[in-house]
């Protein structure tokens, strides 16, 4: 059988910033929170729709999405993965998922939070 057709399923860096929700597990007091996600997907776009669906059902409020690129994308702009990322990375891609490598809260007047979660 031929894949000619199917494009290659790839791992993407995104920072997801989320808002507030109840019963997102937020810290008590944050106003929101940035999350550094690998997501795979034939392209980014397609990551980033299936974080954002993800995070939604995981109880959370996507406000915003930055992309970062694939693996070989970061490494060309010169970003340092480590180890342990690298590892991460390759898990999103062999099971096809959402991971979540990283949470930074966001307390008071610092967060860059938006006024409403993505729809």
């Amino acid at each position: 059988m031929s894949n000619t057709g199917k494009r290659q399923q790839q791992v993407y860096t995104l920072v997801v910033e989320i808002g507030r929700k109840a019963g997102d597990g937020l810290p008590k007091g944050a106003t929101g929170a940035a999350l550094m996600v690998f997501a795979s997907g034939v392209d980014e776009a397609e990551a980033v729709r299936e974080a954002v669906a993800i995070l939604k059902q995981a109880d959370t409020a996507p406000l915003d999405v930055t992309g970062y690129g694939t693996y070989e994308e970061r490494l060309a702009e010169g970003h340092e993965i480590s180890a342990d990322e690298r590892a991460l990375m390759q898990r999103a891609l062999d099971e096809n998922a959402v991971i979540v490598a990283q949470m930074t809260p966001f307390f008071g007047e610092e967060g860059g939070v938006g006024n409403g979660p993505l729809q």
